[in-house]
């Protein structure tokens, strides 16, 4: 995965996640949960991609 690649899949999470925090009326609980969960998705993604998590190789989202 190239550089670019790797900080555009960044950014547009970070700019969806904005998106949702800021336009889509929820409760705060819900927000701040969603939020983790998203955090703790992009961080394991990235470990992932740095090849640090070696165990979730045979893990696959999409095609």
């Amino acid at each position: 995965m190239d550089l670019v690649q790797f900080m555009v899949v960044i950014i547009v999470v970070g700019v969806l996640l904005w998106l949702v925090n800021n336009y889509i009326p929820m409760d705060s609980k819900i927000k701040q949960i969603l939020n983790i969960v998203v955090v703790i998705a992009l961080i394991l993604w990235i470990l992932k991609v740095f090849g640090l998590l070696s165990f979730l190789k045979g893990i696959r989202i999409g095609r």
